[in-house]
């Protein structure tokens, strides 16, 4: 990509000696003979680099680089003066500029000046593409209004100290949302710790929260700091609170009313800084009850509820996410875009998603790489989603029946629909497959009310 580099001086020697320099060296530069004209082409043009003089008749430099810059707090200003002081080359700093040149221009100066300050931005432009991709993962996708309940929710908690704690089951965000607190918060800037505290055994759940010192158990070959300690001035996500041991609880507790820890082995007490936020899908009121967690800690880490419902609750967001997981998909794992049907969105819409939208981005993911055609279909969705449609007479209605023969009527019912679907409708197919004669099918087609779906 060619590099859009400005020159703004009233003399029209330097203008024509840097152009001329500049473009030799392939970039691609305008012109200007005053600052306002010069702010107005920044404004329109969007160059990487801006050559400005000090001294020029109405609007000087030092102005324009003020205006420049709360333009475009980010530009790169190169001032060039013929009479350079140290005050100048202070105020020019200050004022936020890269770097001052003094007149006449040495032409090696420049290109070194050049490749430096263009390097500078090819790594900023770099990290802002980095950060992109790895905080697209974690972005929450939805616009129904139970979702936009819950970013606006986000939103005003995430800027105070407050401690969350998220429930909602399992695949529906949790740890988006508990990101989201964190990269929205004053915080944002310090690290953002996980510990899922189901996947370490009771045994070793202290010394991942807390650390150890070296000696203080078998395997303890060096002083080790916790997860409270990483994550000291910034956020400590504790996933899966609810099946933490309730000796591990106790000293959770203890750390949020004084906000100190110790190391196991250690007697040093450690402060530290920490927002802790807690996520659950089970029912801790429940776990309450029944003496497998403790009531202190739930009102210490209740202090904000947050629920994240479940994909069943927001279906019109189904096509909106699965479009976002094709987009994200595509450009992290290499795999071709695909457009959706407008039935296959339908009925991507209708699926049951027990595993909610982790299981949804899954399938996706497996429409995009198995799919045979360059659009994803409904008879793909059938074929390979592996689930069952619900209807108003299917499955989701077999709970509801009085008798055992309403029950397998219906269910012969969903049945027959779902493998007409696999089938795209052809009843010889769909026949051979659940070997049935054909004139059998047609009977039940025509004595269930079975029909196709039109988008």
């Amino acid at each position: 990509m060619s590099r859009r580099i400005l020159v703004i001086d009233d003399e029209q020697g330097i203008r024509a000696a840097l152009g001329q320099l500049l473009e030799f060296e392939g970039y691609e530069v305008h012109t200007i003979p005053n600052a306002t004209d010069g702010i107005t082409e920044y404004q329109k043009w969007k160059p990487h680099l801006v050559f400005l003089d000090v001294k020029m008749a109405g609007m000087d430099g030092m102005e324009a680089l003020k205006k420049i810059r709360a333009l475009d707090p980010a530009a790169t200003v190169v001032m060039i003066s013929g009479h350079a002081t140290i005050r100048t080359a202070v105020e020019a700093t200050q004022l936020g500029a890269y770097e001052i040149l003094e007149k006449p221009l040495d032409t090696d100066r420049i290109l070194v000046m050049l490749r430096n300050a263009l390097s500078h931005l090819d790594l900023q432009e770099e990290n802002a593409r980095l950060k992109q991709s790895i905080d697209a993962p974690f972005e929450i996708v939805g616009k129904t209004p139970v979702m936009r309940m819950l970013m606006e929710k986000i939103e005003k908690v995430a800027a105070t100290p407050a401690r969350v704690l998220i429930t909602g089951e399992n695949g529906t965000g949790k740890e988006l949302v508990a990101r989201a607190l964190h990269r929205m918060s004053p915080r944002a800037a310090k690290p953002f710790v996980e510990v899922n505290c189901a996947a370490i055994p009771g045994e070793l759940i202290e010394s991942e929260l807390f650390g150890h010192m070296k000696g203080s158990f078998t395997g303890a070959i060096s002083d080790r700091a916790g997860k409270f300690e990483q994550a000291n001035k910034g956020t400590l996500f504790l996933d899966e609170i609810g099946d933490m041991s309730l000796a591990a609880q106790a000293k959770v507790l203890r750390v949020l009313q004084d906000n100190v820890i110790t190391r196991i082995g250690g007697a040093k007490p450690i402060s530290v800084d920490v927002r802790v936020i807690a996520a659950t899908n089970k029912t801790l009121e429940s776990e309450i009850a029944a003496g497998k967690f403790r009531e202190d800690l739930y009102y210490r880490l209740n202090v904000v509820p947050i629920h994240v419902p479940p994909i069943r609750e927001r279906r019109e967001d189904i096509p909106t996410l699965a479009q976002y997981f094709v987009s994200t998909l595509s450009a992290r794992e290499g795999i071709p875009p695909r457009a959706f049907t407008e039935d296959a969105l339908e009925r991507l819409t209708a699926l049951d998603w027990p595993g909610n939208v982790r299981e949804l981005r899954n399938t996706v993911e497996r429409l995009l790489i198995l799919a045979p055609d360059s659009q994803i279909s409904a008879r793909d969705i059938d074929r390979l989603a592996g689930q069952r449609v619900l209807d108003d007479a299917g499955l989701a209605t077999l709970t509801q029946c009085r008798t055992f023969e309403e029950f397998k009527d219906a269910a012969e019912r969903a049945f027959l629909l779902n493998k007409l679907r696999e089938f795209d409708w052809n009843v010889s197919e769909t026949a051979r497959a659940v070997e049935m004669p054909r004139s059998n099918l047609y009977k039940k087609i025509e004595r269930y009310s079975l029909s196709r779906e039109h988008s």
